[in-house]
């Protein structure tokens, strides 16, 4: 059965529509089957197509999630596309994020402060080595960037691009300095102590 709105079968909108909105308010399976008064096998099997969806079933998980059924049936709400997390602020650095945290696994970019004051490295051998690459895209100032044995100074519009199995670590050579970062989620970890 498909819908005229859209050429997605209701019933696979539906399992779409149950995972999206679960995983936004972080519920689990078990969670959701107890609310609706659902087995957990049965719920996991309902979701992941393996069982069929009967429309008695609707009520009962629209209830558990605290939604409408028709936003389990209808298309979901165009996302907002501004970005509003708060800036996350550590060791000299303000972080600004500049994407949405929903691709999980995907590569976030921030705008970053690296204060005036950030500008001992610390000891080469607690220097941060992680999987994936970093990229730094310098707006104003001067950005100090070691790596390895290697120092590089990153002027305003340079931009540098590494592997971060590389030992590495940036910092500020006169003043403050103003970036655009792009982390893959290893980096965020390292970088924001998140």
């Amino acid at each position: 059965m498909t819908d005229t709105a859209t050429d997605e079968p209701v019933d696979v909108r539906v399992r779409r529509r149950l995972r999206e909105l679960r995983s936004e308010q972080g519920l689990t399976l078990q969670q959701i089957a107890e609310r609706a008064r659902i087995d957990v096998s049965t719920l996991s099997r309902l979701e992941s197509g393996k069982r069929r969806l009967a429309l008695d079933h609707i009520p009962a998980l629209a209830a558990a999630l605290g939604v409408r059924a028709d936003d389990l049936l209808g298309t979901p709400p165009p996302q907002d596309p501004r970005v509003r997390s708060k800036p996350r602020r550590y060791d000299g650095m303000t972080m600004w994020p500049l994407s949405h945290r929903s691709s999980a696994g995907g590569l976030h970019a921030y705008k970053v402060h690296i204060s005036a004051k950030r500008r001992t490295p610390p000891d080469v051998e607690t220097l941060h080595v992680h999987e994936g690459h970093d990229w730094i895209y310098v707006l104003t100032g001067r950005l100090r960037l070691i790596l390895g044995a290697d120092e590089l100074i990153v002027k305003a519009a340079e931009t540098v691009e590494f592997s971060t199995w590389t030992p590495h670590w940036f910092g500020a050579v006169d003043g403050p300095v103003e970036a655009i970062m792009i982390f893959g989620p290893h980096g965020e970890r390292v970088h924001l102590h998140a």
